[in-house]
């Protein structure tokens, strides 16, 4: 069994709204509170506190309002971090959720289908029928197991409705002539090993002027005045509108390789190592603004309902200082200012992140082959 996601925005009315509010609300709460709890009797103690949202229904009454199952889940959440904490430290320890920073989402599940899409409306435990904008037919065969409701800084609310089917696509039978190798590329997102670079467009920095035209207004307003409130909308609106404009490129151009390729070779890289290396230091924002994680994530699945494979190379593999021709090893490739280079032993003239490109396709395909 396979699980796909499928986000949609809904329109809840004002009464709706406030109850989603709400719920936010509550589930962050209970989710501190529990761990505060937690915290307080593992120093008294020295056991872990196997506590749930029902003890303190009583006390704080106001948490029968919202969904029980919403509730339920901030629960499961909070377990789960605690489980990734002692089972690897370097996860970090749970942390309290902030009311301004924490992103406003909940999740409840399907229980005796009293999740449902019915004309054009969406019906949700305690906020009844809401209007969607289902954009997009979903299989009669999958079935229902949870959905999340979240709202954006900019005031648009979204439900991401998770659904379970049997997947039953065939893999492809991979042709070595329809392999294609990306190397990641600062500048451009990536070079391939065909000699094409993405060129996607620098959204992020194309729109800092009025980006920083519009904080420079905010900054000038009084915190928590309606006129602050609105010009916080302003920047929230103009940060959604880049980001979707970057994942409309990631998409469409996401597409378009998973359609035409049966095997993809990418580098395994962590963005967030990446960006703590001196090489990379003056170019963060270069790299944030190209999505190559998003990008990735969107290859991965696209190329999972096609039947077809996505391939990481390990970041050790010297993809830019081998000559794809020969394969002789060119120590001089560790200045990551040299672009185009000569090979000494065979005189190929390589450009390098095209011949990374060509290096990491090479590679991808032998694991393929030996898999």
């Amino acid at each position: 069994m396979s699980n796909k996601a499928y986000k949609f925005r809904i329109y809840p009315n004002a009464e709706q709204s406030i109850l989603f509010d709400k719920t936010f609300g509550c589930v962050r709460f209970i989710y501190n509170v529990m761990l505060e709890d937690k915290i307080k009797h593992y120093k008294e103690h020295g056991k872990m506190l196997n506590n749930t949202p029902t003890q303190y229904k009583s006390t704080y009454v106001w948490l029968k309002e919202v969904d029980s199952l919403a509730l339920a889940n901030a629960q499961l959440n909070l377990q789960a971090a605690y489980r990734n904490f002692f089972g690897n430290p370097k996860c970090g320890f749970p942390k309290f959720k902030s009311k301004k920073k924490s992103r406003c989402s909940y999740t409840t599940n399907n229980q005796g289908n009293n999740i449902r899409i019915v004309d054009n409306c969406i019906k949700l435990p305690k906020v009844g029928f809401v209007k969607i904008n289902q954009h997009r037919a979903i299989p009669e065969e999958y079935k229902l197991k949870s959905v999340t409701v979240s709202k954006d800084p900019d005031g648009k609310y979204y439900v991401s409705m998770l659904f379970e089917y049997e997947n039953n696509i065939q893999p492809v039978q991979v042709s070595e002539d329809n392999i294609l190798g990306l190397d990641f590329k600062a500048s451009c997102l990536y070079a391939d090993s065909n000699g094409n670079f993405a060129d996607m467009p620098k959204y992020y920095k194309n729109s800092s002027k009025r980006l920083a035209k519009q904080q420079k207004k905010l900054s000038r307003k009084t915190i928590g005045s309606k006129n602050y409130q609105k010009e916080k909308n302003k920047v929230a609106k103009l940060h959604k509108h880049i980001s979707n404009q970057r994942k409309d490129f990631l998409h469409k151009k996401s597409t378009e390789i998973a359609n035409q390729y049966d095997l993809i070779c990418i580098e395994d890289l962590s963005i967030k190592e990446m960006l703590q290396e001196r090489t990379y230091r003056n170019y963060r924002k270069s790299v944030l603004d190209n999505g190559w994680y998003d990008f990735t994530q969107m290859l991965m699945y696209k190329l999972n309902d096609r039947g077809k494979q996505l391939i990481k190379i390990d970041k050790s593999f010297p993809s830019s200082q081998i000559c794809h021709v020969c394969g002789y090893i060119n120590p001089a490739l560790k200045d990551e200012k040299i672009h185009k280079w000569e090979c000494p032993q065979c005189g190929e003239h390589n450009d390098r992140d095209i011949n990374a490109a060509i290096n990491i396709r090479n590679e991808g395909y032998k694991i393929y082959q030996a898999a």
